[in-house]
């Protein structure tokens, strides 16, 4: 049996009494005290997390720019130094191996953040496709730990820790950007994307100096009365803003058009999977990713299926739910049946044998 990975934060969740789940062999904090509570927090004011066990993969060289174009969806040569784009790794038959965010931070140095439970494949694929290519692949996540402050308060959290020299700088770190930043006295990458539909930053920091980083920006989020925050209401802030995890939205057995990414598809480029894609951008979607309200007080949690009307057979199945903290009512995300698909369709989900009434609605519930 393979034992969790351990965080470079361990302690600190311990000192702070977390419950633990194993998320994709690592070792990670749930809660702290309480979901709801941390939801509330990053929504009104901010929230800490720690997501070291994300995987951060460099690719550099003269050819690092068109190695990414060959094995990703996108192109990752045209991205700006300081800039980040999100795109789609895909095997040959169209599937997604993993989403990913990817920042340029210079001309021949690109950093790849995966999701955890793909990280080996994600690297493995990248020295693979790399071939041929004048560009190196380094897996650097074992060294790294990755901290985020998300919430309206997270920018003023932050440029608090930051010399007075770099308090522009930060400010005017623009969505999808990253820069160089000393924070809390510790240098750290410091970007700002995000996962949760608020604004907020990303902390990239040699894993030996995350618990000294952790600890200040903690007393920073203390002091705006946010919390720190674990992985169940991480997720369910994203599903508020509609935002697809992987394993859940997106598999090997998804292909971007049905999930709703086909805009992050360049056509006009070679790429590993490009022409499995160009034969399903020419034929009808069959099931389309889409947001659901329920009309009822009981979720619809992943793996439910939906009917329509009276008709036993299923039209679609849910891959992420629960009842919205922030709105009060049901939410989930689901692949359902392309011609069902349409804004105030009424379906049912079979909740334990009950079916329940939901909304088709677009997936983005939540918006600052």
């Amino acid at each position: 049996m393979t034992l969790p990975t351990i965080s470079p934060l361990l302690e600190e969740h311990r000192g702070l009494g977390a419950t633990f789940t194993d998320f994709a062999g690592w070792q990670m904090p749930l809660k702290y005290r309480s979901e709801l509570t941390e939801h509330h927090a990053v929504r009104s004011t901010a929230g800490l997390f720690d997501l070291s066990h994300m995987g951060e993969i460099d690719i550099t060289g003269p050819q690092a720019g068109a190695a990414l174009d060959f094995a990703l969806v996108g192109e990752l040569s045209k991205v700006g130094i300081g800039r980040a784009k999100y795109s789609l790794m895909c095997n040959p038959e169209g599937g997604v191996i993993d989403d990913l965010v990817i920042y340029r931070l210079a001309d021949e140095h690109f950093l790849v953040v995966a999701n955890a439970a793909n990280v080996p494949v994600v690297a493995r694929e990248f020295a693979l496709r790399a071939d041929g290519f004048d560009a190196t692949v380094h897996d650097r996540s074992a060294q790294t730990a990755l901290i985020a402050v998300q919430g309206p308060a997270a920018h003023a959290v932050v440029q608090a820790l930051t010399p007075d020299a770099q308090t522009d700088t930060v400010a005017a770190l623009k969505y999808y950007a990253v820069t160089r930043a000393v924070v809390a006295g510790i240098e750290v990458l410091l970007a700002r994307t995000g996962y949760t539909g608020e604004d907020g930053f990303e902390l990239y920091v040699a894993a030996g100096a995350a618990a000294p980083l952790w600890r200040a920006l903690a007393d920073g989020v203390a002091a705006v009365d946010g919390a720190p925050a674990g992985l169940a209401c991480r997720d369910t802030l994203r599903l508020e803003a509609g935002m697809p995890l992987y394993g859940q939205e997106l598999t090997a057995a998804t292909n971007p058009y049905e999930a709703g990414l086909g805009k992050v598809v360049r056509l006009t480029k070679d790429f590993v999977g490009r022409d499995a894609l160009q034969q399903l951008s020419e034929q009808p979607v069959r099931r389309v990713l889409t947001g659901l309200r329920g009309t009822g007080r009981r979720a619809a949690r992943a793996g439910y299926a939906l009917h329509h009307g009276d008709a036993d057979n299923p039209v679609g199945l849910v891959t992420s739910g629960a009842l919205s903290p922030t709105l009060g009512y049901p939410i989930a995300l689901a692949y359902l049946d392309a011609e069902l698909a349409t804004p105030d369709t009424e379906v049912t989900a079979d909740v334990r044998g009950r079916r329940e009434p939901f909304d088709v609605t677009p997936s983005q519930f939540y918006r600052r």
